[in-house]
């Protein structure tokens, strides 16, 4: 029997297992499988269009810690930045590898390369989801709330891929969204559909407003992102003036639950989009969300490729 490969481009991918997913990932922070080796003889490529810290580096370790080998890929080290068709690479990549991550400037180059690939294909990021990202921070609200559905989960600031993908991952695990971004930078209306009717099979709602205050009010979780992402330094200027009433600061958090935990999915900016004493403060998660990017993506790759344990 020929097992159809799967690939996880869109936090929808994981829409049928992503709870399975996170209680993987669970039992691999707490060491369950540590002294096995599930990926031994398997290899990853990872092509990396957009330069990374957490990414390379959670992937790398992550491979190497279950047993695998991960090969770091520019595109200066291939001939695809040479003019070799995407579906090329995808083509002979497949003959090599056993799965390929990549992380990518274009969301429709990241399907040709899905799409013409034999072997599993992990979206690390591409303009429009980052999944990866995603389901370690629903792993990381999971560990520090206890559970995810009924939670009120709100992101503020710039609706981009990371907005989209957790807009995805909340109605898939019952939590309310809301979404508190100006006007112009909203998140995907096609995302947003579609999230809003997940969310209406699975009891909870997503919404998308203007006005961060409203969005923030008893917020069980508080997230924001970069103002200004890669690709995007000319608008620079303009996003600064644009996203500077959505700040997370002292007063917006004073407007979530009184128990609510900050998140930022890093690189950070302090004074920008978050203020200091919020992100170095006893609400502040990131660093175990940032921690938490190795343990997701091991039970990703698991999921797609590993052997039984």
């Amino acid at each position: 029997m020929v097992v159809k490969k799967r690939d996880v481009i869109s936090m929808l991918d994981l829409k049928d297992d992503l709870e399975d997913v996170l209680e993987l990932a669970l039992e691999l922070k707490k060491g369950k499988y540590h002294n096995a080796e599930p990926l031994k003889g398997k290899s990853m490529a990872m092509i990396f269009e957009k330069a990374s810290t957490r990414t390379r580096v959670s992937f790398e370790v992550g491979m190497t810690q279950m047993g695998g080998h991960a090969i770091f890929l520019s595109p200066k080290d291939m001939q695809i930045g040479r003019g070799e068709t995407v579906a090329d690479t995808a083509k002979v990549l497949s003959r090599y590898v056993d799965v390929i991550m990549y992380r990518a400037f274009k969301h429709d180059i990241m399907l040709e390369l899905a799409q013409n690939s034999s072997v599993p294909v992990i979206n690390a990021l591409d303009d429009l989801e980052h999944p990866c990202q995603i389901s370690a921070d629903l792993l990381t609200i999971k560990e520090h709330k206890g559970k995810l559905k009924d939670l009120k989960l709100a992101y503020v600031g710039d609706g981009n891929n990371v907005c989209n993908s957790l807009m995805l991952g909340a109605a898939l695990t019952g939590m309310d969204f809301v979404a508190g971004c100006p006007k112009g930078y909203q998140p995907n209306p096609d995302l947003t559909k579609k999230a809003k009717e997940i969310a209406k099979k699975n009891r909870c709602t997503v919404s998308v407003v203007e006005d961060p205050k409203v969005a923030a009010k008893e917020a069980d979780v508080l997230y924001t992102d970069v103002w200004v992402s890669m690709g995007e330094e000319d608008e620079a200027a303009q996003r600064e003036r644009v996203f500077k009433p959505y700040q997370i600061n002292s007063d917006l958090v004073a407007l979530t639950d009184n128990d609510s935990i900050v998140m930022h999915c890093m690189p950070a900016h302090r004074g920008m989009e978050i203020s200091a004493e919020i992100i170095d403060g006893d609400r502040s998660v990131v660093f175990d969300e940032a921690e938490n990017r190795l343990h997701a993506q091991k039970a990703i790759i698991l999921t797609l490729i590993g052997q039984p344990i």
